[in-house]
């Protein structure tokens, strides 16, 4: 299978490009490679992504509508993975117009891609965010989702919404992923997984918000890119499945596991809780199981060794006093 993944050099999107890689698909990627954090950790996703023959990367931006259609009717994709987009909660509430313009013009010129040629199988990355304050808990999917607490999860929904009008329309086979608190090896640094790592070995503060009582449902990277694959084999018509664990987990318990493999205390202030937040996220996979087979692999305690053994390794390597810190677990 001949597969485009937008978002390709950055977290979830190298993960899952490894992924169809390594099963033996033909995968092309794009990235503009944006400074929303280090460009030099997407360029590394990259490099390690084109040892592979099979791949390729085009650096362009989903928002240039003439490059994405030219894309699309030269390669002849049999499917596209839509990863790419502004991401974060609390950066969209003081840039909503960049999340517009990527979130949703981005996302149709990739969707008119898709219809104009021909494409077997849209999966689109959406968000738990989507569920907004909802009381429904775990989150089902059938939840209207109707009032988004900020700008990101607003646009999200609207990508949802406009696969609803191509497959309509066009009879494009669309499926939207909502994805709950994906962490793991090549995560973004302003994830709070990464950020606990960095304060415990810079010192740097971080906010804990809500002192740590907020509950996530914290889900492995492979895991989500097993959903992502799945649902890309998996033409449906038109369907909203959500990829989670199914266990939520306290943040402040989440912290304290990545805090115990380390052996030191993260650089924690208390914050309260800011309002495009929620306290509780939970996955209801009932419908990804039945209709993906999706049977999440990873529990949050080997999830989170892994995701140590990564940064130990590869972000900490071999810098001076590492393995002074190291003595000193307990």
């Amino acid at each position: 299978m001949k597969v485009l993944v937008t978002g390709a050099a950055g977290f979830i999107g190298s993960n899952l490009s490894r992924t169809l890689l390594e099963r033996g698909d033909t995968v092309v990627g794009v990235d503009n490679f944006n400074d929303y954090y280090d460009p030099a950790r997407k360029r590394a996703n990259a490099v390690t992504l084109a040892s592979w023959e099979r791949f390729s990367m085009v650096e362009a931006d989903i928002r240039d509508r003439e490059r994405m259609l030219a894309l699309c009717a030269t390669e002849k994709f049999d499917a596209i993975a839509h990863l790419a987009a502004m991401a974060g909660v609390r950066y969209a509430v003081e840039h909503p117009e960049v999340y517009g313009e990527v979130n949703v013009s981005g996302t149709i010129n990739i969707l008119d891609g898709a219809r104009l040629n021909g494409v077997r199988s849209f999966v689109l990355a959406s968000t738990s965010s989507v569920y907004g304050g909802t009381e429904t808990i775990p989150f089902v999917e059938s939840d209207p989702c109707n009032r988004p607490l900020q700008p990101y999860a607003a646009t999200k929904k609207a990508g949802e919404v406009l696969g609803y009008s191509y497959h309509h329309l066009f009879g494009l086979d669309f499926t939207a992923v909502r994805f709950f608190t994906v962490y793991g090896p090549s995560g973004r640094p302003d994830m709070m997984a990464y950020k606990v790592l960095d304060s415990i070995f810079t010192g740097r503060q971080i906010p804990l918000y809500n002192d740590g009582q907020m509950h996530r449902d914290w889900t492995y990277i492979d895991d989500i890119a097993a959903g992502v694959v799945a649902a890309l084999d998996r033409p449906l018509g038109y369907e909203i499945i959500n990829l989670g664990r199914g266990e939520p987990v306290l943040l402040a318990e989440f912290v304290a596991l990545l805090e115990k493999l380390a052996g030191k205390r993260a650089n924690l202030v208390p914050a309260p809780m800011i309002s495009a937040d929620v306290k509780y996220t939970y996955a209801d996979i009932t419908k990804a199981r039945r209709l993906l087979g999706y049977n999440p692999q990873i529990s949050v305690e080997e999830g989170v060794e892994r995701f140590w053994q990564w940064y130990r390794d590869t972000i900490l390597g071999s810098q001076a006093g590492f393995s002074d810190c190291c003595h000193n677990r307990g």
